[in-house]
């Protein structure tokens, strides 16, 4: 099996070359990038399994090249972990909501990170490999269309771009419509077994999935106490 290529985008050599040292010796390739420009020239150029971006970086910053990222057909799939010094809950849920699949802060572990990078590429490879077995099912409700294989979501006619893991929390409330789902079940099928999470940042990537559907927001129901609901 190849190894996994990485692009890391740190400006702080050393935090970049801490990362990179961490992420070849767990049998990983980093490309590292100190400015968000050149990560998108990188990205242009080479095909990359996972992103590590820190927020705070000269010129364009994180959440800008986030948002490039996720509105770019080539590279709108590839997960991203965003890296700050950044731990407020409100930047917390801005990265979250632009697309980001995971947010790390500093000071951090580097074996908590590369556990991260590993949570993120087996998810991908979890949503890949339904595609190939579930190529041409579609989930159809309430005017919203959901190609598993595809990886895409229509709103009566309109495209919805949703990150991985706000795809598979609709994608689990959506198979099976009126069932509640604990914010424990969530995390276990959107994120995998082994991923540390809080119900909180359940309920942060809800909220940003309620906000790309627009009115079909609203079908996602809270039950209190409890987690989610899709209506039927």
């Amino acid at each position: 099996m190849s190894k996994p290529n990485i692009l890391l985008v740190e400006d702080d050599p050393d935090i970049q070359q801490l990362v990179a040292y961490a992420l070849i010796k767990a049998g990983m390739n980093v490309s590292c990038a100190d400015r968000g420009e050149d990560a998108l020239l990188l990205l242009e150029r080479e095909p990359f399994a996972a992103i590590i971006l820190d927020l705070m970086l000269p010129g364009k910053d994180g959440l800008d090249v986030c948002r490039t990222i996720r509105a770019l057909e080539k590279t709108k799939n590839i997960p991203v972990i965003m890296l700050t010094a950044r731990s407020d809950e409100d930047d917390i849920v801005a990265g979250l909501n632009i697309g980001a699949d995971d947010y790390v802060t500093k000071p951090f572990s580097p074996k908590v990170l590369i556990a991260r990078i590993r949570s993120v590429l087996r998810r991908r490879a979890q949503v890949n490999s339904r595609a190939g077995q579930e190529k041409y099912k579609t989930i159809s409700l309430h005017g919203l269309v959901i190609d598993t294989g595809r990886h895409e979501v229509l709103y009566k006619g309109s495209r919805i771009q949703l990150t991985a893991t706000e795809f598979a929390i609709l994608c689990l409330l959506a198979e099976k419509a009126g069932w509640v789902f604990t914010r424990q079940q969530i995390i276990d099928r959107a994120r995998g077994y082994e991923y540390l999470i809080t119900p909180r940042a359940v309920d942060v990537q809800v909220f940003g999935l309620r906000k790309k559907l627009g009115a079909a927001g609203e079908l996602i129901e809270t039950v209190r106490g409890i987690g989610y609901r899709i209506k039927e």
